[in-house]
């Protein structure tokens, strides 16, 4: 099973193939991302430079979702001052359809 390093918007993932994972939202049709790294079948190891160009990882965009709820809490001691509010992170939904390796 080939596994890689991928770069999207300044994150790494380590993906394999058939695998599905969230990335910060992204509301293009298509994401090319930037292979750093490929694990081989075989146990061989390719490494980028910092990119390798003949690799490449092809994404199929399947959902744009909201992930679980973060809470944030401000305090200040000895001033009464508390302040609590939440969000939910945008996320695309991506799997990952093919590893090449060229």
């Amino acid at each position: 099973m080939k596994r890689a390093v991928i770069r999207i918007k300044n994150r790494q993932y380590e993906v394999s193939e058939g695998e599905e994972i969230l990335v910060d939202r992204n509301l293009d049709s298509k994401i090319e991302p930037e292979v750093l790294l490929v694990f081989d079948d075989d146990n061989k190891v390719e490494v980028g430079k910092p990119v390798l160009e003949k690799a490449k990882v092809v994404l199929e965009v399947l959902d744009q979702v909201k992930g679980e709820k973060v809470e944030v809490l401000k305090y200040k001691a000895k001033s009464r001052y508390r302040r609590r509010y939440g969000f939910r992170p945008l996320f695309t939904k991506v799997r990952v359809k093919e590893i090449k390796l060229a």
